[in-house]
């Protein structure tokens, strides 16, 4: 191999090696000590305590009527199932790992939920439903 191609082999290993670093930085883990314990209520389920907190702030965007990114919270099962990024937006028992909950709870970048610039429309959730969630999820998303 001549001097230029091993130069050029080099160049571009740095480059890749710089790339995934910089994504491994950008894609931190959330700060989920920012995240409001989960309630204490106990039986939480969906139909009775979860579905109500939805029809306010999430299913205008995300109901049976084209949802956004495929996802539907309309159902236990689609709150569950998640979108088009194929993950699970609750992971049962883990509400510190459950998309919904950090979007909500604005931990994630670029995902708060609802929107940021929605908000004036659709309110975002408060610290007790966001618990009240996280209850939910930790108690088996009944």
């Amino acid at each position: 191999m001549n001097m230029l191609n091993q130069s050029t082999l080099l160049v571009r290993g740095l480059v890749v090696a710089f790339f995934f670093s910089a994504l491994t930085c950008l894609a931190a883990d959330p700060d989920i000590s920012k995240l409001p314990p989960a309630a204490t209520k106990q039986g939480v389920t969906y139909e009775k305590d979860i579905k109500p907190l939805f029809e306010n702030s999430c299913l205008k965007c995300h109901g049976a009527e084209r949802p956004k990114s495929k996802y539907r919270v309309d159902s236990r099962e689609a709150t569950i199932k998640g979108g088009s990024s194929d993950d699970l937006a609750v992971v049962v028992g883990k509400s510190e790992k459950s998309p919904i909950v950090l979007f909500s709870a604005d931990l994630v970048e670029e995902m708060e939920m609802p929107p940021i610039d929605k908000r004036d429309k659709y309110p975002a959730l408060t610290r007790d439903q966001i618990a009240l969630i996280r209850a939910w999820i930790d108690q088996g998303a009944k």
